[in-house]
C-alpha cells in the first residue's frame, strides 16, 4: 500500500515534547535521559508555575553543561517547597543561600571553580522576584558589574508568595496583595511603582539578558542552553504564574502565562551587551482584560463596578511594551 508523508501542523504551535518533531526541535523533557533535576516529592502548590519553570530551566542547564552544574538557590518559595529539612527534591549539587545573597554565593562558587581550574563546571544562581528585585538587588548588580561567570535565573511570580502574598517591586499595578488590599481610593498596587529587572540588567551591558515564560517552555529551554554556553554575567527573567497568590485556577497556569505574552504585558525578548537582538512576536493580540479576568487579584477591577480607567491604564502598559520591543509585525523596523 502506497504511503505519503503526513504534515503535522501542530509543529508551529506551543507543542512541547512532541516526538513527531525532528530530534533537534524536541523539548528536553521528551528525552528519557533528562536529568529530572527537580524530582518528585516536593511540596509546591497545584499548578505552580515556579516548579514547572525551574524543572525545565535546570534540566536544560544540565544538558548544556554536560552534567557539570552547581546551583545556588535563594531563600523563597522554590527553596522552601523543594527542600523541607531534612529532605530535598534536587538531584544536583545545590546550595541554599540567604534571601539576598544568591548572586554573591554563586560568584564565590564560580571563583572557586576558576582557582581549581575547573572551567568545565557551570554555575547557576536562582531565586524569586523578592530575592532578586528587592532583597538581593545589590549582590545581583555587583555580579553584573564584575561580569562574574554566573547565569542568574529569576522566577517571577510577582509577590512574596511564601510569606503570605505581600507586594514586591515586581507586583503589577492594581494587583491585590496582603499589603495592597483592594480597598480605599487606591485599590491594589499603585501605578508608577516597581522595577523592570530585565531592563536593569541590560543597563549593565552584560553578556546576555532574556525574558521567558512557562507559557512557552521550549523557548525557555533554548534560552537557558544558549546562556550556559556563554561567558560572563547572564540573566534570564522567567514569568511563573502562582495560582495561590494570583487567585487563578491551578489548571489555567499555562493559559494565564500565554495570555500575559499575547497581550504584551510580559514581553518575550533577548539582548546581548545592552542591545535587543530578538523577540517573540505576538501570534494573536489579546486585550489585557482576557488576562486580568483569569485572576482573582484583579477581580476588583470588574466588580462591583468596572474600573475602566485602571483597565485602560494597564492596556496602555501592554501597548507600550509592544511598541518598545517590536512585538508585532507592524512595529518591526
Amino acid at each position: 500500500m502506497a504511503s505519503q508523508p503526513i504534515k503535522f501542523f501542530q509543529t508551529g504551535t506551543f507543542t512541547i515534547g512532541n516526538r513527531l518533531l525532528p530530534e533537534a526541535a524536541r523539548s528536553i523533557q521528551s528525552d528519557p535521559l533528562r536529568a529530572n533535576s527537580l524530582n518528585c516529592g516536593h511540596r509546591a502548590c497545584q499548578g505552580c508555575g515556579e516548579a514547572l519553570g525551574a524543572r525545565y530551566a535546570i534540566d536544560a542547564a544540565i544538558r548544556a553543561a554536560q552534567g557539570k552544574l552547581i546551583v545556588a538557590n535563594a531563600t523563597g518559595c522554590l527553596e522552601v517547597f523543594s527542600t523541607p529539612y531534612p529532605e530535598s527534591s534536587w538531584q544536583i549539587p545545590w546550595m541554599h543561600s540567604l534571601f539576598g545573597n544568591a548572586a554573591a554565593v554563586a560568584t564565590g562558587i564560580a571563583a572557586a571553580m576558576k582557582v581549581k581550574g575547573r572551567t568545565d563546571v557551570r554555575v547557576v544562581a536562582q531565586g524569586g522576584d523578592g530575592g532578586t528585585a528587592d532583597i538581593g538587588l545589590a549582590c545581583l548588580s555587583g555580579m553584573f558589574e564584575r561580569a562574574d561567570d554566573v547565569l542568574f535565573i529569576c522566577y517571577d511570580n510577582e509577590a512574596y508568595m511564601n510569606t503570605g502574598v505581600q507586594r514586591s517591586s515586581a507586583t503589577p499595578p492594581a494587583a491585590r496583595t496582603a499589603t495592597t488590599p483592594a480597598t480605599g481610593g487606591q485599590r491594589g498596587a499603585r501605578f508608577g511603582q516597581g522595577k523592570n529587572l530585565p531592563l536593569i540588567a541590560m543597563a549593565h551591558h552584560i553578556s546576555y539578558v532574556a525574558t521567558a515564560s512557562v507559557g512557552d517552555l521550549r523557548d525557555l529551554e533554548a534560552k537557558v542552553e544558549k546562556a550556559i554556553g556563554m561567558g560572563g554575567a547572564r540573566y534570564i527573567h522567567v514569568h511563573v504564574p502562582c495560582p495561590l497568590g494570583w487567585g487563578s485556577a491551578p489548571h489555567d497556569t499555562i493559559k494565564v502565562a500565554r495570555a500575559a505574552m499575547e497581550s504584551g504585558l510580559f514581553p518575550i525578548m533577548e539582548a546581548e551587551h545592552g542591545e535587543v537582538i530578538g523577540r517573540r512576536l505576538i501570534r494573536k493580540k489579546l486585550p489585557v482584560e482576557e488576562y486580568l479576568k483569569l485572576q482573582k487579584r484583579f477581580a476588583h477591577l470588574f466588580s462591583p463596578v468596572r474600573d475602566a480607567a485602571a483597565i485602560a491604564a494597564i492596556q496602555a502598559i501592554a501597548d507600550g511594551n509592544i511598541r518598545k520591543f517590536g512585538l508585532m509585525e507592524e512595529h518591526q523596523q
